[in-house]
């Protein structure tokens, strides 16, 4: 089994990632790290640097935490590819960051946070960002 982490790098998801190393390093388990760009978008935001992921990866390798990250493409929204993932790997744990949105923010565009909650079959476990 492994823990599944969504991560895009911003204040929420290396939160996320810092909960996924500290469940795995818990769980003995390994874990994945899933970063993922939307198809055919010309400026990505989400795209994670090799800077970035060596530096949210660096506490997993000190804590002796086998971590693999699993780059990803999606069309229409992240829920499916993360949930895809768990499926393949019997995840124990599926982590997501949260950030705060309007509330029209959210009815416009959704939340895959919301979405994830919601169609998991694996337990979720949700952080935000330390202020």
């Amino acid at each position: 089994m492994s823990i599944v982490v969504g991560y895009v790098p911003t204040p929420a998801g290396e939160a996320a990632v810092r909960a996924a190393v500290a469940e795995a390093r818990l769980r003995g388990e390994d874990l994945l790290v899933l970063n993922s760009a939307r198809e055919g978008s010309l400026v990505e935001t989400t795209v994670a640097s090799d800077e970035d992921l060596g530096r949210v990866l660096a506490p997993a390798q000190e804590a002796g935490v086998r971590a693999r990250v699993v780059r990803g493409a999606h069309r229409d929204d992240f829920t499916d590819e993360i949930l895809d993932l768990a499926a393949e790997h019997d995840a124990s744990l599926i982590v997501i960051g949260l950030r705060r949105r309007s509330t029209v923010g959210k009815f416009i565009m959704g939340s895959v946070a919301q979405r994830i909650l919601l169609q998991a079959d694996h337990p979720v476990l949700a952080v935000k960002p330390r202020r």
